[in-house]
């Protein structure tokens, strides 16, 4: 009988570490934990050379964008258009390569240069619900200070509630539907 429960009680273990995460990970400090199994997550973009400054400060080393967002998240705003509570959008951040195997021409996605990630908690952040956390390389974060460009930025620029869904084709159109997209 104790062998069973002890199995029992493993496999359950075995499946709790499997879970998908289903709301952002802090540290006791505070810092956002990068979510281990995040390339397994919604894509919903890649963006090269994209930037917020003046037209051809990035196009000597363009970097590619890549914008992941945790299942959940993803499933309400196809329903909804907008983005729930404890959504989490990763964007990965790699450089660029042109000299490689065959290709003769373009680009290809090549070295992790950074990570940044956008979540939405409205009870941890409750001035607007969504904060930012820069990565690095690292396994995890410290939040970005509410007094950085990226707030006024998203706030004044993004499409849905704080986010860039211009630049998601997808969701785009669901956004355009359900009626939530900033005019």
């Amino acid at each position: 009988m104790k062998t069973v429960l002890a199995m029992l009680l493993s496999g359950v273990a075995l499946l709790a570490q499997k879970a998908p995460q289903k709301a952002p990970q802090f540290s006791a400090s505070g810092e956002l934990l990068l979510p281990a199994n995040y390339r397994e997550w919604v894509f919903l973009s890649s963006g090269l050379g994209m930037t917020y400054n003046p037209s051809g400060a990035a196009a000597s080393d363009p970097k590619f964008t890549n914008v992941f967002v945790n299942p959940a998240a993803y499933r309400s705003f196809l329903q909804t258009g907008k983005w729930p509570d404890q959504t989490v959008l990763v964007l990965e951040i790699r450089s660029s390569e042109t000299q490689g195997s065959i290709n003769q021409d373009g680009h290809y996605q090549a070295d992790l240069a950074a990570v940044e990630v956008e979540v939405k908690d409205t009870t941890r952040f409750p001035a607007n619900g969504w904060a930012f956390f820069a990565l690095g390389q690292a396994s995890s974060g410290k939040l970005i200070p509410r007094t950085a460009d990226c707030y006024s930025c998203h706030a004044e620029h993004g499409a849905v509630d704080n986010t860039f869904v211009q630049f998601y084709p997808t969701l785009l159109a669901i956004a355009r539907q359900k009626g939530t997209l900033k005019p």
